[in-house]
């Protein structure tokens, strides 16, 4: 039952930030089932018993992947779907604790907290990026053959 309250607000928070991002009305679905579909990968691969950080940056080319998919189906611009889908990987409740962590004073606990907001949002700019190198690379080496 988990899984599913999961995978419904993930939708909604990406398609919802979409909304927020003036995404035209025709493609706020398909900006939610991105989104919801990197929430999927990361939950699957944390139950795997993968760390967060890994977890988060194939989720984040999941999302990467989808998105340049739906920005050739629909012809809108890549940024559409991969800002509002990778909405749900972002670490806001953990940063969230760590600035509150930081304004009780407790410091121990707000620079691991700190940490580990750091290495998330670096693991979702890695799978963007390694994401888009690859798909650079197929389409050169489509291109020669």
């Amino acid at each position: 039952m988990d899984i599913i309250i999961e995978l419904i607000t993930s939708f909604i928070a990406a398609a919802g930030f979409g909304i927020l991002f003036n995404a035209p009305r025709q493609v706020l679905i398909p900006c939610g089932l991105v989104g919801m579909s990197g929430w999927i990968l990361y939950d699957a691969l944390t139950e795997l018993a993968m760390d967060a950080v890994p977890a988060t940056i194939f989720a984040a080319m999941l999302v990467a992947v989808l998105s340049q998919l739906c920005a050739k189906f629909y012809k809108k611009p890549i940024i559409v779907f991969s800002v509002s889908g990778i909405i749900p990987l972002v670490p806001g409740g953990i940063a969230y604790d760590a600035m509150r962590h930081f304004v009780e004073n407790d410091y121990y606990h707000a620079v691991q907290l700190s940490a580990q907001v750091m290495l998330l949002a670096g693991g979702i700019a890695m799978g963007l990026v390694f994401s888009e190198v690859v798909n650079q690379v197929a389409r050169k080496f489509s291109r020669q053959h």
